[in-house]
């Protein structure tokens, strides 16, 4: 008894016994959703609004059809480098003793002024990730917009808005109904997606350069228009704004029509094979094992090559 009793009082204590109770309200929480929704829907004004908006806003007439191969590799390794990015972010945030440090050498061929800064592996393997995930992300930029693709993501048209709501009441209500992204993004789709690559994305990358240690002083003018802990209290949430959209978007990818949406997303063609489905599940292997590798003496040998690892 005295055993079973210490288990109970260690569990109460652990951070994990918050989902007791938080794990119930939620579910709790999303079926009540899923009444309302549906309620509102079996009205005669959900009925006639979902009439009138039934949830996509038309294209611009010279708006592309499909996704391009360059396309199908940036969704994948985006995917790649966001997984690592909220790995070593959340380690950075929570590790309060690092395995190791990187000093960068300022002794090779290319230097850098002013006295190497002295950061943690964690950080280290996050400014890393960053800097591709950065330059993936000019390179995405650079593509949609001299292919036309940007038109899927920017709304055009003010109706965009209540067909987003639109939307939002077909999916809460699990009733939702046939689209085509090969064609065109349901609006709420597209206000998301516009949110995370034109909103979150600069908000991630403007707050991270703000905190970056040896960046920091530098932009100590900026303090009164952008203090430091300002950019901190920002680039944090925005990290829990990627977590939570990368679950529910994979979540209603494989919910609306996975082997049709993975085509769509890897495979790039509107087809029904299983070619998408293949590339899916290798890249899913690949993030696998490259999480399982990422440990502190294989990122002490790669940031070795880089600069100087120690205690």
């Amino acid at each position: 008894m005295m055993a079973l009793s210490q288990t109970i009082s260690g569990f109460r204590s652990s951070r994990w016994f918050a989902l007791v109770w938080i794990a119930p309200a939620v579910l709790a929480g999303l079926f009540l959703l899923v009444l309302a929704a549906r309620g509102i829907r079996a009205s005669e004004g959900g009925q006639s609004f979902v009439t009138a908006f039934p949830g996509e806003s038309a294209l611009p007439w010279f708006a592309p059809v499909g996704f391009p191969a360059w396309l199908a590799w940036q969704h994948g390794l985006n995917a790649f480098f966001l997984l690592f990015i909220i790995r070593s972010g959340w380690l950075v945030r929570t590790t309060k003793r690092p395995d190791a440090y990187w000093t960068r050498n300022n002794s090779g061929l290319i230097k850098t002024p002013g006295k190497p800064v002295r950061i943690s592996l964690n950080l280290w393997m996050h400014i890393s990730i960053d800097t591709l995930w950065l330059l993936n992300g000019v390179l995405f930029y650079v593509l949609i917009f001299s292919t036309g693709q940007w038109t899927r993501i920017i709304p055009t048209r003010w109706d965009v808005f209540p067909n987003a709501i639109s939307a939002a009441l077909q999916y809460a209500s699990l009733n939702w109904s046939v689209e085509n992204g090969w064609v065109n993004y349901n609006s709420l789709q597209v206000l998301s997606y516009f949110l995370v690559v034109f909103i979150a994305a600069p908000l991630a990358l403007i707050t991270g350069i703000r905190m970056s240690p040896g960046l920091a002083v530098r932009f100590a003018p900026l303090d009164r228009i952008f203090p430091l802990p300002v950019a901190r209290a920002i680039h944090f949430p925005v990290m829990i704004f990627f977590a939570a959209f990368t679950v529910v978007h994979v979540t209603l990818v494989l919910a609306t029509g996975a082997i049709k949406n993975l085509n769509h997303m890897y495979a790039g063609n509107n087809g029904y094979g299983w070619g998408g489905f293949w590339i899916f599940a290798a890249s899913i292997v690949i993030m696998v094992a490259a999480w399982i590798a990422a440990k502190p003496i294989v990122l002490r040998a790669i940031a070795g090559t880089f600069g100087h690892v120690g205690r």
